[in-house]
């Protein structure tokens, strides 16, 4: 075991209807069952919310999962395109304390591989503390696509998913050591940065 740390994940789907009950939620169950085939260490845990698209709500939150839950990790499923209920870009923004755009150029670019208007999509990535905070796409589907990436058919990576570079950075803000399944998501470290029991 790299690390005994436990990694507390937030997860937060944003969603009026679902969040309604009008339809069932489909992105924190995609999340959960993504992570379980992803991470082979340490043990984690996930925080679950389901919110409607209002600002206020999105920014308390986010600010509840990091300053009082003690996420490592917050990600946010919907509210990302150009519609008028769309404000999940911004509550992340707002409660930020520095934006990392190579995150959302990142799933932009994955996603552009599939339909052409992935380009409508403001995905942000922030820090705020020591949690590192992402917006994800709403549909498990696309979940899935920005955070593994796209591969050939021998399993190597033609365009890399987002979570390739989300343990290094959880570590340098201080955060568990994570590992991962490589057959699912490769996590990639400087040499220098990798433990001696974990994986080169």
């Amino acid at each position: 075991m790299a690390d005994s740390a436990e990694l507390v994940i937030g997860l937060v789907s944003i969603s009026d209807r679902a969040s309604q009950g009008v339809y069932r939620d489909e992105g924190i169950p995609a999340l959960e069952d993504w992570f379980r085939q992803a991470i082979s260490d340490p043990p984690w845990r996930t925080v679950t919310r389901l919110i409607p698209d209002e600002r206020p709500v999105i920014e308390a939150t986010l600010k509840e999962l990091v300053d009082t839950a003690g996420c490592h990790l917050v990600l946010t499923t919907g509210g990302t395109g150009p519609a008028p209920r769309d404000v999940t870009p911004e509550a992340t923004l707002a409660v930020a304390d520095r934006e990392l755009p190579g995150f959302g150029e990142q799933m932009r670019q994955v996603s552009l591989k599939f339909v052409p208007t992935a380009i409508l999509s403001r995905q942000v990535a922030v820090i705020r503390r020591q949690a590192l905070i992402i917006n994800l796409p709403g549909q498990p589907k696309a979940i899935k696509e920005t955070l593994e990436g796209l591969k050939d058919d021998t399993g190597k990576p033609v365009v890399h998913g987002i979570f390739a570079a989300v343990p290094y950075c959880i570590d340098l803000i201080g955060g568990p050591y994570i590992e991962t399944h490589d057959t699912v998501c490769k996590a990639f470290r400087p040499k220098s940065a990798v433990r001696k029991n974990g994986k080169q």
